[in-house]
């Protein structure tokens, strides 16, 4: 199954933020005036961000090999993030000796009812996912949280017989409630 249910910290695959952080001053940045009088500290630079995805996406062709790619993308959330990762994809093939197939899908996920917790994960759009069959599947979400809905995920894709399955997150949040799940690749704990 991707990801894995480790309890101690991976620092070697995402930058952890302490709960004690301070963040930076907001002066050592620019940021749009409509949020002037809103924002204390910036918690992570977008430059870190934009490094980050980029080495996420060279561990990904690392894990993955080379090979063809099937990206599911879970919205909402995950759009921008997956939009911003696959074009660092894109880049490490056209610059490599092998040209890599790459199919973008998106998909609901939907595990509550009126913010309760339903029995069954409902997925919401996306092609026929028999199609996954034998194929390389990277999962890209926004935040892990408890880690229950992606195992739910994982579970009702892997009953399609993929070659592989990959999770890459933005964030993974840590709390409490969690189940371990921890995605192959992410940016950072939170």
């Amino acid at each position: 199954m991707a990801g894995s249910s480790e309890e101690a910290p991976d620092f070697g695959r995402g930058v952890v933020i302490m709960d004690d952080w301070p963040g930076y001053d907001l002066n050592l940045f620019t940021y749009p005036q409509h949020y002037y009088g809103d924002l204390e500290y910036v918690l992570i630079p977008h430059g870190i961000i934009v490094d980050r995805i980029e080495r996420l996406a060279k561990d990904i062709m690392k894990d993955i090999g080379y090979s063809d790619i099937m990206v599911l993308c879970v919205l909402k959330g995950g759009y921008k993030f997956c939009a911003d990762l696959v074009e660092h994809l894109k880049n490490i093939s056209r610059n490599s000796d092998r040209c890599i197939s790459m199919k973008v899908d998106f998909i609901r996920l939907k595990s509550y009812r009126n913010d309760q917790s339903m029995e069954e994960m409902q997925i919401i759009g996306g092609d026929d996912l028999s199609t996954l069959a034998g194929k390389n599947v990277l999962i890209v979400e926004d935040v892990v949280g408890t880690g229950r809905t992606m195992r739910a995920l994982l579970s009702s894709i892997e009953k399609y017989k993929p070659n592989m399955i990959k999770v890459a997150s933005l964030l993974v949040k840590r709390t409490p409630r969690s189940d371990g799940f921890r995605p192959d690749s992410h940016m950072c704990d939170q």
